[in-house]
């Protein structure tokens, strides 16, 4: 019985993470011309914040919903964001390359592991 509970609620996680995964990414990705030295230096460091904590949640979220590959990838994203997020600082442009080539490939993993979820009896 506990175990039915635990699952159905982690169906539950699974699926709000799902319907919201694309939609995390897009808006990392909409956020680029924001985050570095085009933008003003407080509202970079705030685009920072913000697309740190989104792709924070995906790391954590992901994995613990059998979502790890995706959740490595969101590593990656998380990684770059990580130095600049700690400084209160906007993206050189160097970390714009590497976030860009970063969302693509966590887009590409996601969308396979968003196929193979959807893909599987309910």
């Amino acid at each position: 019985m506990a175990e039915d509970v635990f699952a159905d609620r982690v169906a539950k996680v699974r699926q709000r993470f799902m319907s919201t995964l694309e939609a995390r990414i897009d808006e990392t990705s909409a956020a680029l011309p924001h985050l570095g030295a085009g933008a003003p230096p407080a509202a970079a460091a705030a685009a920072v914040a913000e697309a740190y904590r989104r792709m924070h949640a995906i790391v954590g979220v992901g994995r613990t919903v059998g979502f790890a590959d995706t959740g490595h990838a969101a590593r990656e994203v998380e990684d770059v964001l990580r130095s600049p997020y700690q400084a209160g600082r906007g993206l050189t442009g160097d970390e714009i390359s590497l976030l860009k080539n970063s969302l693509q490939a966590l887009r590409a993993v996601a969308a396979r592991e968003l196929g193979s979820f959807r893909s599987l009896p309910q």
